[in-house]
């Protein structure tokens, strides 16, 4: 059986924009870790990993979680609320980003 895949659009500030190509959307596959649960914002961020590595550098720390400074918002929610990188995508998520002010 094939693993739940999912199209995740993170929504970036201009300011992270240079970073992700100059693109103030990015959108990445998500790949579930099993063939029954989820994709996650975990799963997200590993793609974002590979296709667009300096904006994953300013997103994640050393240690690949959300950095203090960073809110990421799934669908209208808090991702720290939700799970974090253990948060569950639903089809066609957005996922909006926002540094600390």
């Amino acid at each position: 059986m094939a693993k739940p895949v999912t199209l995740v659009t993170f929504v970036l500030p201009s300011t992270l924009g240079h970073w992700g190509s100059g693109a103030t959307e990015v959108r990445v596959f998500a790949v579930a870790d099993s063939d029954e649960g989820p994709p996650t914002l975990g799963a997200a961020l590993h793609t974002l990993r590979r296709t667009h590595p300096m904006l994953e550098k300013r997103l994640c720390d050393e240690y690949g979680g959300i950095r203090r400074h960073i809110s990421m918002f799934v669908c209208g929610e808090n991702a720290r609320r939700l799970g974090g990188l253990e948060c569950a995508l639903p089809p066609g998520a957005e996922v909006y980003v926002l540094p600390a002010l």
